[in-house]
């Protein structure tokens, strides 16, 4: 693809070559990711000050902003060295004073010359109930106040910045941007009333008033519809791009899955049917499937992912299942043993555990197609891993793989199928965004069986209650997690305090009955720890977060967290589902640190009221908001500098339709909108995307 249009050069100079940015501005900017013209036109004003010309400064409230026209009086100077000087003025109805600190006498003659008149902006303020301003922003002479904006736009700032330089920068950058050919499909940006591109910008960096600042403006939702359809853009080419990668046709005879669905003690639920159902006519169709299936706690995305599996292997190939850790391929392991016995299939497992000689056996196993299905963790992507026909892969826990791994994935050359499991319920706006690229199956219903968990705060100073609880509970032969908080950045510290709550319980209920798991541990010595909890052998599992994802005891009933106002929503609805897997009753007790803030109170709360994950996770994303509930550092979030997902969710929906239409509509972006929409994935940056064209 030709490379970056030559009308968007000016927005691509350095910041540099606009007026008034020297070096050291250059610095500043940088702390606030503005590395060009074209970064400041999306820095858009995050509130404006009033400067409407009044007729007094009785006008206003003091606190707040006035521009009034004054006579200048007596100017008196500084009483002692480094004191204020004051300058007297009127506006028509009444006096008050103009305060300086530091200036020099010949100044403020020049500026304010006693019998004239000027126009003042500034804060006004009572000190000693005398009306002041201090410092005014703006000393006009009457000819020149029309210049004042009637609102004047406030920016972000960092360290080394003003805003009369930000707003100069920035009114400069708006002068560069051209006039860009549309991109929006007509028909949605006549019905949303949407100015054209350029003017977008004008007006975001121009409100007239705080309704312009609004993220309902039509100017501000225009920019970020287009950081949005940018986005969604760059994910449907990828999906594009795997689905147009030679896919093949996986259709199963229904054999082994009817063997399994058999061998099992109860009906799989509705949503289950569905999702295998979606899956079988992804697998079914020449085209790669990239699915999504998203599950909460507990919802059996283990059987569906097992039956899709058995696709590939009825259709005469091979299927191989990813998680993030040791521990829980080896949980897959397990859970996937009794499904694979009672459909007849060879199952087996590699890890970076394995070496030599084993290794060497499962390899030429795998690459002979003697072994049907293949557990492992990322071990699986190593070069000398072979597959003699890999039909499906399917990706536990999606968060620690993003749309690069997907696309890597693909490119290993095997035309597989690509099922994500997520037991994360993500809420629409941010699964749009983060998973735009993928079909989603949802399993929204609990399997029978499992019995709601009952959850219970606890403040910290109850623990003796809490330890005498556990030890009665074990006397019956139940088992407990104990969850500690990471407290600190440091892990050393988290370690000392789950390492000291160990010896604790272990001091409290007996030297056998309990286990202790943390991150820094070495793998084999937390899959030991693990292994002893899940046999039996210790009744009490302290734990750091590292038992979060996956892991399934049924015989535990009792989930202890603590510290659990510090923990985000979803996490603490992940914990407890670690629990009510079994048949007895279970319990989540949720220990606090006394007072609880008004935000952790209304989390708490709302695990009590509801073990709905999908629900859940909406109050999570209204809480915390977009970044944190996917863990920005690791998520490959996109930044939006305009967009808002959480308050924009539905507009993001928008764009993932139109940027899917008009790609399927124009596969090559050779047409006029086509073309117009290259221009706005180069004005974005989007360029993975761009390259995805290249290859098209």
């Amino acid at each position: 693809m030709a490379g970056r249009p030559p009308e968007l050069f000016p927005l691509f100079a350095g910041l540099d070559t606009l007026p008034g940015v020297g070096p050291k501005a250059v610095q500043a900017f940088a702390q606030m990711a503005v590395d060009k013209p074209r970064d400041l036109l999306f820095t858009l004003p995050h509130s404006g000050v009033d400067r409407r010309l009044r007729g007094s400064i009785r006008e206003v409230t003091p606190g707040s902003t006035v521009t009034v026209e004054v006579e200048i009086g007596g100017h008196v100077p500084p009483r002692r060295m480094g004191g204020p000087a004051r300058v007297h003025v009127r506006d028509s109805e009444t006096e008050f004073q103009l305060v300086f600190f530091h200036a020099r006498g010949d100044w403020l003659d020049r500026q304010l010359p006693s019998g004239q008149r000027r126009v003042i902006s500034g804060k006004l303020e009572l000190f000693d109930g005398v009306a002041q301003i201090v410092h005014p922003d703006h000393i006009l002479r009457p000819e020149e106040a029309g210049d004042l904006p009637a609102f004047e736009p406030v920016y972000p700032l960092s360290a080394g910045l003003t805003q009369r330089m930000v707003a100069k920068a920035a009114l400069a950058a708006v002068a560069r941007a051209p006039d860009l050919a549309e991109w929006i499909d007509p028909a949605l940006k006549a019905r949303e009333g949407w100015p054209d591109w350029r003017d977008a910008v004008a007006a975001a960096h121009a409100p007239a008033g705080a309704e312009g600042l609004a993220p309902t403006h039509p100017a501000r939702q225009r920019l970020a519809y287009d950081e949005f359809f940018a986005h969604q853009m760059t994910l449907a080419l990828a999906r594009a791009t795997l689905r147009r990668g030679k896919g093949r046709s996986s259709q199963g005879s229904g054999a082994l899955q009817d063997k399994v669905l058999q061998s099992l003690p109860f009906a799989p639920t509705g949503a289950q049917r569905r999702a295998v159902a979606e899956i079988a006519a992804d697998m079914a169709s020449e085209k790669r499937m990239n699915r999504l299936l998203q599950g909460d706690v507990g919802a059996g995305k283990t059987l569906v992912a097992f039956l899709a599996l058995l696709i590939a292997v009825e259709a005469g190939g091979q299927g191989v299942m990813m998680a993030p850790t040791e521990i829980l391929a080896r949980q897959h392991m397990d859970s996937l043993r009794p499904l694979a016995e009672a459909a007849g299939v060879r199952l087996e497992i590699l890890t970076g555990r394995d070496k030599g000689a084993e290794r060497a056996a499962k390899l030429a196993a795998a690459a002979a197609g003697e072994i049907d299905i293949l557990v492992g963790t990322h071990a699986l992507f190593q070069k000398d891993v072979a597959l003699a026909d890999l039909r499906l892969a399917v990706i536990d826990e999606q968060h620690r793989f993003g749309v690069a791994q997907r696309m890597e994935l693909a490119a290993k050359g095997q035309a597989a199928d690509v099922l994500v499991m997520t037991a994360t319920p993500i809420p629409r706006s941010l699964a749009l965004a983060n998973y735009g690229d993928m079909d989603v199956s949802l399993l929204d219903e609990k399997p029978p069986g499992r019995k709601p968990v009952k959850t219970a705060l606890v403040s910290a100073g109850r623990l003796d209650e809490v330890v005498a609880h556990l030890r009665q509970a074990i006397a019956e032969g139940r088992q407990a997690y104990w969850v500690c908080p990471l407290v600190d950045e440091s892990e050393a510290v988290d370690l000392t305090a789950a390492e000291e709550r160990f010896r604790h319980l272990r001091a409290a209920l007996g030297e056998g009955h309990v286990g202790l798991v943390h991150g820094q541990m070495p793998a084999a010595q937390k899959d030991a720890a693990m292994a002893a909890f899940a046999a039996g052998e210790t009744a009490v599992l302290v734990a750091t977060t590292v038992i979060e994802v996956g892991v399934n005891v049924p015989n535990a009933s009792i989930m202890v967290i603590e510290r659990a106002e510090i923990f985000g929503l979803a996490q603490l609805h992940q914990l407890r589902g670690r629990v009510g897997r079994g048949a007895a009753e279970s319990t989540c007790l949720m220990l606090y640190q006394p007072p609880l803030g008004e935000t952790a109170e209304r989390r708490l709360a709302i695990l009590r009221e509801t073990e709905d994950g999908f629900r859940i996770a909406e109050e999570d994303l209204a809480i915390r908001g977009a970044g944190d509930v996917i863990g920005t550092a690791q998520s490959g979030l996109p930044r939006f500098r305009v967009g808002d997902i959480e308050r924009q969710a539905a507009l993001m929906a928008v764009a993932q339709t139109d940027a899917r239409r008009l790609l399927g509509d124009d596969p090559g972006l050779d047409s006029a909108r086509g073309q117009a929409a290259r221009a706005l994935l180069w004005l974005m940056e989007q360029d993975r995307a761009i390259r995805l064209i290249a290859v098209g």
